[in-house]
C-alpha cells in the first residue's frame, strides 16, 4: 500500500533541557512558516511505499534536543497540550483548540513511524528534535506561563480539557496518519499540496475558507522602494537581470484556483510564488503587485502556505457550532478519525 510516511512540520521542546522563554513559532499571531514550508515541500516529494499498515504508539515521543545532543522522553499528553499552547490562540473556540490538538497528535505519529521505517542519522535515533526550522512548535510548561502570564492557570486549563478529551485520537488515511498540515488563514480558499509544493495529495485539496476573508490582518500591504526590492531580489535569485524602470521587475504570471501565485516574472526570471513569498518575507504567497510613482507594493492574502486546515477557519466553524470532527473533516476530506 503507498503511504506519504512524512511530517508535517513538527518540533518539540524538553522540559528539562530549554529556557523558559516563549521561542518564535508559528500560529499564535499568524503562521511565521516560510522555512518549514520549504522543509515540507521537500519531505511530500519524498514518497514512500510501506507494504503494510504500521501500528500506533502511546510511548513517550523521542525528542533530539540539538544543543546538548541528547534525546528525551516527552509524553504524549504533554506534548499535544505544549503544541496546541504554542500552535493556537487560547482564545479560540474549544472546538477549534480540539481539532488542532488532533492535528498536532497526527503529526507527531506519523513522524515517529517515518524515523522507525528510515531513520535520520541526524536525530540520533529520535522521533524529531526541537530545530524550529524543521519541525512544529511546541512549548514547555514554563514557557506557556511565560507566554500566558497573569491568565495562565485559565488559559492553560482550557487548553489542558480541550487535549485531554481527543487525545486517544489522530486523522488517518488508508490506516497511517496523515500529512496534517495546517495554517493561520488562507486566501479563502486552501491551497492544494500540488500547487504548494508540486506533489498531489488525495486529502490536501482546495476547500473552502471563506470565512478567513474576516480574520485580522487577512491583507497586508508591504512596501519596497526601488533600492529595496533590487538589493532582496539580487539577493534571492543570483545573476538575475533587472532592467531600468523598476514598474517592469514583477509582474505575476499564473495563479491557482485559490490564489496561490504559480509563475511570476522576476526580471529576467520565471519563479514561483513561493521564491517570491520567501525572498520577500510576505505573509503568503497568494499576492497581487502594484505599482506606484516612487516603490512597489506587494498585497498578501491570508497567512501561511495555505495547506490543510486553516486555524482561523477552524475558529469560525467552531463559533458556528460545528464540532472538531466536523472541522478536521472539512478541512482532511476523504480522511478517517482513529484511535491511536
Amino acid at each position: 500500500m503507498k503511504k506519504l510516511l512524512i511530517s508535517a512540520l513538527l518540533l518539540v521542546v524538553s522540559v528539562t533541557v530549554l529556557p523558559a522563554v516563549p521561542v518564535l513559532i508559528r500560529g499564535r499571531s499568524g503562521q511565521n512558516d516560510t522555512e518549514q514550508a520549504v522543509k515540507l515541500q521537500e519531505i511530500v516529494l519524498d514518497d514512500k511505499n510501506t507494504a503494510e499498515s504500521p501500528a500506533f504508539s502511546s510511548e513517550p515521543y523521542k525528542v533530539l534536543d540539538v544543543d546538548s545532543g541528547r534525546v528525551l522522553k516527552v509524553p504524549v499528553r504533554e506534548y499535544v497540550i505544549g503544541a496546541v499552547c504554542a500552535e493556537m490562540p487560547a482564545s479560540f473556540g474549544e472546538e477549534a483548540l480540539k481539532a488542532q490538538a488532533v492535528a498536532a497528535h497526527t503529526y507527531a505519529e506519523r513522524q515517529r513511524l517515518r524515523e522507525k521505517e528510515s531513520p535520520s542519522a541526524e536525530l540520533k535515533g529520535a522521533d524529531f528534535s526541537n530545530d524550529t526550522g524543521k519541525y512544529q512548535g511546541c512549548y514547555t510548561k514554563e514557557q506557556i506561563k511565560e507566554a500566558f502570564g497573569d491568565n495562565f492557570d485559565k488559559n492553560y486549563k482550557k487548553i489542558a480539557k480541550a487535549a485531554d478529551e481527543v487525545l486517544p485520537y489522530i486523522i488517518t488515511y488508508e490506516d497511517a496518519p496523515i500529512i496534517a498540515a495546517f495554517h493561520s488563514m488562507s486566501a479563502g480558499f486552501t491551497e492544494s499540496a500540488e500547487n504548494a509544493w508540486g506533489a498531489p495529495v488525495d486529502y490536501l485539496v482546495e476547500v473552502d475558507s471563506r470565512s478567513d476573508l474576516t480574520a485580522p490582518k487577512f491583507r497586508e500591504d508591504k512596501r519596497f522602494s526601488p533600492d529595496e526590492l533590487r538589493a532582496a531580489l539580487e539577493a534571492a535569485f543570483k545573476g538575475i537581470k533587472l532592467g531600468d524602470d523598476f514598474r517592469e521587475w514583477l509582474n505575476v504570471l499564473t495563479v491557482s484556483n485559490s490564489g496561490t501565485v504559480l509563475t511570476a516574472a522576476a526580471g529576467d526570471r520565471t519563479v514561483t510564488g513561493n521564491d517570491l513569498r520567501q525572498a520577500l518575507s510576505l505573509r503568503s504567497a497568494s499576492f497581487e503587485v502594484r505599482c506606484e510613482p516612487d516603490e512597489i507594493v506587494i498585497t498578501t492574502k491570508g497567512y501561511g502556505h495555505g495547506v490543510g486546515m486553516s486555524q482561523y477557519g477552524a475558529d469560525a466553524m467552531a463559533a458556528q457550532g460545528k464540532s472538531w470532527r466536523e472541522i478536521l473533516e472539512h478541512y482532511y476530506p476523504n480522511c478517517t478519525i482513529s484511535k491511536s
